[in-house]
């Protein structure tokens, strides 16, 4: 196994960022509303993976809407799909405007790979357990990211980042990424040092100023503290909890579900109508999101202890890798 690597005076370079283009070794995660084209171009500007939702949105769309992001001076953009309901013509279409094309909460499938590589893209697939990311390189994903039960939002596996990530390093000869709970540079030094090309991370990218995140739930985010989420079945009416009902939020948000008395907590925005929203809608509050946001699910890890103020996301993706660099420069 290639160790990643840690050029002095020359960042944190890795098989990742050789393989990608990106400068550090950072993939901000899909978050539905909270991940903004705004939030994905900040972070691809900053050298990181910036990523975009893409689950639902018809093919015609995601085209125009990638086509309106993807340029050379972009940096580098991933389209993100989700569930066993992937339209292909859309990931074909994502295929051909951005750099990667990446799969979640579905069985690592080959012929999606294919279909992304002859559009022209690299692929990766976020993954919950060993037998799963062998599944990914097999079926010839460029890129496995590993998921630990650390994580905010829907939680694939059972095992925790570390044990996990060492066991999936033992067995694919693939640029993996780790993901969960990390939020700070020690975090993300620890998982490169432990053999990890890079990281996805959510939590710390809620309450920046480029994020799509409804201000209650920057303010939840900004307010909660290390040992504040769980993960909990209590917002199960999504297309993902269908097969598993496995959510890491913050525990207040559960807390006001658990309170509210009525039936429908509020109203998302939609095709310029507002939809009802039930008790226990697993959608994230967006920016235009009403009713009452404090019960809808607010998706986050531990690493919520790292979000003490809104910043712009190429500033925290900055202090991550100086961080990270800090560490792993300290003598053993």
């Amino acid at each position: 196994m290639t160790p990643p690597i840690h050029a002095k005076g020359d960042g944190l370079k890795t098989r990742f960022t050789q393989l990608t283009g990106c400068s550090v070794p950072i993939q901000q995660s899909p978050m539905g509303p909270v991940s903004s084209p705004s939030l994905a171009l900040a972070v691809a500007g900053a050298g990181g993976l910036g990523t975009i939702p893409a689950f639902g949105v018809p093919a015609e769309k995601l085209g125009t809407q990638l086509s309106g992001l993807s340029s050379p001076a972009t940096g580098v953009l991933a389209a993100n799909f989700l569930t066993r309901s992937i339209d292909r013509d859309a990931v074909q279409v994502a295929a051909s405007r951005v750099r990667i094309v990446d799969f979640f909460w579905s069985d690592p499938d080959p012929a999606l790979v294919r279909l992304a590589h002859d559009a022209g893209a690299l692929v990766s697939w976020q993954v919950g357990s060993v037998a799963e990311a062998q599944a990914a390189a097999d079926a010839g994903c460029d890129v496995v990211v590993v998921q630990g039960m650390e994580a905010g939002g829907h939680v694939r596996g059972h095992s925790a980042l570390l044990p996990l990530l060492s066991a999936v390093l033992d067995v694919v000869d693939v640029p993996v990424l780790a993901a969960g709970g990390i939020g700070d540079g020690r975090a993300l030094a620890a998982v490169l040092a432990a053999g990890a090309d890079g990281a996805r991370i959510g939590t710390r990218f809620i309450a920046t100023i480029e994020s799509g995140a409804h201000p209650e739930y920057k303010r939840a985010a900004l307010e909660a503290r290390a040992g504040s989420t769980e993960i909990t079945g209590a917002f199960a009416q999504c297309a993902l909890c269908a097969t598993s009902p496995r959510a890491r939020v913050l525990r207040s948000c559960i807390g006001a579900l658990a309170a509210f008395p009525g039936d429908t907590v509020g109203a998302a925005p939609e095709a310029g109508q507002a939809v009802a929203l039930p008790r226990g809608s697993g959608r994230t509050p967006g920016e235009s999101f009403t009713g009452c946001v404090a019960a809808m699910p607010m998706y986050a890890s531990d690493a919520v202890e790292s979000v003490v103020t809104i910043e712009s996301a190429d500033q925290i993706v900055a202090t991550l890798c100086s961080e990270a660099q800090r560490q792993l420069a300290r003598p053993t």
